[in-house]
């Protein structure tokens, strides 16, 4: 069961959910690349220095970040069953 992952830090959660989810096939490929982008980015704004977000950088993934989210929802109900 997924519920019982456990992991200490951000790139191990990263790690677990392309292991279970995406090379299982349970959430697309392309959403994958989605969170990918998502973690760098946090990445770049936690601890880059002078990096800003512009609002055609988040404009483009946004739409995309809702699909990835819908797609997370559908496993924790299907999860829950």
């Amino acid at each position: 069961m997924h519920s019982e992952i456990n992991t200490k830090t951000h790139s191990g959660v990263k790690t677990q959910f392309f292991l279970h989810y995406i090379k299982t096939g349970q959430i697309e490929l392309e959403l994958g690349k989605v969170y990918a982008d998502l973690f760098d980015w946090r990445q770049k704004g936690d601890y880059g220095d002078f990096f800003d977000f512009t609002k055609d950088d988040v404009s483009t993934i946004l739409k995309p970040t809702k699909q990835l989210i819908e797609a997370i929802k559908e496993e924790i109900r299907n999860e829950k069953k």
